[in-house]
């Protein structure tokens, strides 16, 4: 049976994702669990999903791909059908930034030491959330698409996060510190176009010039010119 296909940002996803036991909210049609467990990535998988189709369509899909020993499709919101310690880690995808810090926040004890989330918007609340609430940003990526897809690996670790040190914090929040550091052209792109758009708007005590400075530091930490 050939591997269900995955796009670029879910390919990312994957890449970032190992354990022995993961669950996958939102899942949708289920094709990054059945993935993660056939190359390996993962032993057993939950996949949580809300909404009636997409359940459905995850449940055909994992009888289809004869998975139904290890992947177990669930109903309910967030990771409210986990138990507390059941999983190792998740994945949260194809959301905007805000409704996952949000899932975060009311999944408790469920919520597991590792993370990997694809916003599909700034991912700066869901920094923030893990800067608050004892998870490092350990990897990140940007995938270019419809627009530029990020996406986080988070764990729970002690004290400070060591990938903000040295950095300008608004910029590190907005830009991501480790897309910083690397410098990738899809973040420059990015940067030098966020300073093209407010730089026309800025104005001392509008939102637009803080947006502005703070892409200024960004594009500063990647060494001038984003293009």
């Amino acid at each position: 049976m050939s591997h269900p296909p995955l796009d670029a940002r879910l390919e990312a996803v994957l890449s970032l994702i190992c354990a022995d036991t993961h669950a996958d909210i939102g899942s949708d049609h289920a094709h990054l669990p059945i993935r993660l467990i056939w190359e390996g990535r993962i032993g057993r998988g939950v996949i949580v999903e809300l909404n009636p189709g997409p359940l459905a369509l995850a449940r055909r899909n994992v009888v289809r791909a004869r998975l139904e020993g290890v992947l177990e499709v669930r109903e309910g919101d967030g990771f409210d059908p986990l138990a507390p310690g059941e999983v190792e880690s998740a994945s949260v995808t194809g959301m905007g930034a805000g409704t996952i810090a949000g899932i975060l926040r009311r999944a408790g004890e469920r919520r597991p030491p590792a993370l990997v989330l694809q916003p599909n918007d700034s991912p700066a609340p869901i920094r923030v959330w893990a800067r608050e609430h004892g998870y490092h940003l350990r990897a990140e990526r940007l995938i270019p698409g419809y627009w530029p897809y990020p996406v986080l690996r988070l764990e729970q670790a002690g004290g400070e996060d060591p990938a903000y040190a040295g950095l300008p914090l608004a910029a590190a929040l907005r830009y991501g510190p480790h897309l910083l550091r690397e410098g990738s052209p899809v973040l420059r792109r990015q940067v030098w176009a966020d300073v093209v758009r407010l730089t026309p708007l800025a104005a001392p005590g509008r939102t637009a010039q803080t947006e502005l400075e703070t892409a200024q530091a960004a594009l500063e930490v990647l060494g001038g010119n984003g293009q």
